[in-house]
C-alpha cells in the first residue's frame, strides 16, 4: 500500500512540482491549497505525513499544526520562505517534525520525506522493553510514554528524542549527538532545535519543567535521561 502525502501550498506550480517527483518515488499523494482544506483532509485521509506552507490562506500553516498536533502524530514538514530563526523555531516549538526553507529542490524534499517516514516507522515497527522511572513509563514498542498510567501526547520527533535518551541513561548526550540521531546528518535546521523540543518534551513529562528529573541538563555538554534505581 502506497504512503501518503499531504501536500499544503497554495502555490499551484510548487504544488505540481511536488507531486510529480513525490508520485516518481512512489508515493501517493493528496492536495490542498488552503489551511482548511488541509485540516478536513487530514482528519478524513490520514496521510502518513504532511508537508505544510506556512503562508496559507483561510488558516495559515501554524494554527493547522497547532491544532492536528493536539489531534494526532502525523509527521509534519513545514515549507517556507520565512527564514527567520524566530519563525523556524516557532513552527518547532508547535511540533513540527521538520522545516524546509523555500526555494528548494524538489529532490531535497522527497529526501526529507524518505528520512522522516523511515524514522517514524522505525520508533513504532521495532518492539522494545519499557522504561520505567518513578511515574514515568516509556513503552518503545507501543510508541507511548505514560505519566501516572496516563497516556502523555508527544509528537515523533519529541518520542525520539526521549527514546533515544531513555536507552542509554545516565548518559550524557551533546546536542550535535542528539540532533543527528533525532534528525539525521543532513539537518539544515537552526542551533537551538534540540533545546526547543526538550524544553517541550519538559512541558509533557516533568511535574516540575522548571526543576526537571527525567530530562536533566549537562551543562556544557547537553543532555541526559536519569539513571534508573535497579
Amino acid at each position: 500500500m502506497k504512503r501518503r502525502i499531504l501536500i499544503v501550498d497554495d502555490d499551484v506550480k510548487i504544488v505540481e512540482l511536488l507531486q510529480l517527483y513525490l508520485e516518481k518515488e512512489g508515493y501517493g499523494t493528496l492536495v490542498a491549497y488552503d489551511g482548511f482544506t488541509a485540516l478536513t483532509l487530514a482528519r478524513q485521509k490520514r496521510p502518513d505525513l504532511i508537508l505544510l506552507d506556512l503562508m496559507l490562506p483561510v488558516m495559515d500553516g501554524l494554527d493547522v499544526c497547532r491544532i492536528l498536533r493536539t489531534e494526532s502524530n502525523i509527521p509534519i514538514i513545514m515549507l517556507t520562505a520565512k527564514t527567520t530563526e524566530a519563525d523556524m523555531l516557532l513552527g518547532l516549538d508547535l511540533g513540527a517534525d521538520d522545516y524546509i526553507n523555500k526555494p528548494f529542490s524538489p529532490r531535497q524534499v522527497v529526501a526529507r520525506v524518505r528520512t522522516v517516514l523511515r524514522r517514524a516507522g522505525d520508533v513504532h515497527e521495532k518492539a522494545r522493553p519499557e522504561v520505567r522511572v518513578g511515574d514515568l513509563v516509556i513503552d518503545f514498542a507501543a510508541h507511548q510514554a505514560r505519566l501516572k498510567d496516563v497516556p502523555v501526547h508527544l509528537t515523533p520527533k519529541e518520542f525520539q528524542l526521549l527514546e533515544t535518551m531513555a536507552k542509554e541513561p545516565g548518559r550524557a548526550f551533546s546536542r550535535l549527538e542528539l540532533l543527528e540521531r533525532v534528525f539525521g546528518l543532513d539537518y539544515e535546521g537552526v542551533d537551538r532545535t534540540i533545546d526547543v523540543h526538550v524544553l517541550n518534551l519538559r512541558k509533557k513529562i516533568e511535574p516540575d519543567p522548571a526543576q526537571p528529573i527525567y530530562v536533566q541538563t549537562v551543562y556544557g555538554v547537553g543532555y541526559r535521561f536519569a539513571e534508573i534505581d535497579e
